[in-house]
């Protein structure tokens, strides 16, 4: 069982994992060539959806709750994952604006990372039977990074899952030595730096801290 406290600072680690803050940038906008075919497109918010990705999730949430900026989003909805608007200055701005200054826009937000990477994410931790937060920590983190634990990957290593009779700590372990060889060798050399993430949990497996009840150092920021 992961307590409301536990979850909290594994949510915060994450979000100082894709934005540098543990509260998360809700406004913030990246641009990455990390789209379909290497193309560029717009990262966004506390835990940076793409725009191939969930950012329509997040942006048809926020106009379904009638969000001060909703009538302005409206026309976009169609184009958004179909019609590239990374050079869209006016969309980006609307972004912006919303997460600045619309409370809406940051619940759109919090709702779409909750229910479409932080649920699964628990759905696989307790289907596998693991218990531990660092557990969750590593799975989270995986779902936000690359939307799953990818199948691919579980299969380069023999430990099994808790469920199957598997050590969960040396699963996590040698999922993240994986995981860590994959993105320091991807053909995408943009993955190359986010090694930084793995590197950090397997220093948190080195001092133990499986509870998370000591603090830890993520992308630069210590969480308590």
């Amino acid at each position: 069982m992961i307590t409301d406290q536990q979850k909290k600072k594994i949510i915060q680690i994450v979000n100082v994992m894709e934005t540098g803050t543990p509260d998360g940038r809700y406004d913030q906008i990246s641009i990455f060539a990390d789209g379909k075919n290497g193309t560029k497109q717009i990262t966004y918010g506390r835990s940076q959806a793409t725009e191939q990705g969930n950012l329509k999730n997040i942006v048809q949430r926020y106009v379904n709750a009638g969000g001060k900026y909703a009538a302005e989003f409206s026309p976009y909805l169609p184009l958004i994952g179909k019609k590239p608007l990374v050079n869209d200055a006016r969309f980006k701005q609307l972004l912006k604006d919303s997460a600045k200054e619309d409370p809406l826009m940051r619940t759109a937000q919090d709702e779409t990372f909750e229910i479409l990477y932080y649920v699964p994410a628990a759905h696989f931790f307790d289907q596998e039977k693991f218990t531990l937060p660092l557990s969750m920590l590593v799975i989270y983190d995986s779902y936000i990074h690359s939307g799953s634990i990818p199948a691919f990957l579980r299969s380069r290593f023999p430990e099994a899952t808790p469920v199957r009779g598997g050590d969960e700590k040396t699963w996590i372990a040698e999922y993240l030595r994986v995981r860590q060889n994959w993105l320091a060798n991807h053909p995408r050399k943009i993955l190359h730096p986010t090694v930084y993430r793995t590197k950090a949990y397997l220093e948190a497996i080195k001092k133990d801290n499986w509870q998370l009840d000591k603090p830890l150092r993520a992308n630069g920021v210590t969480i308590p």
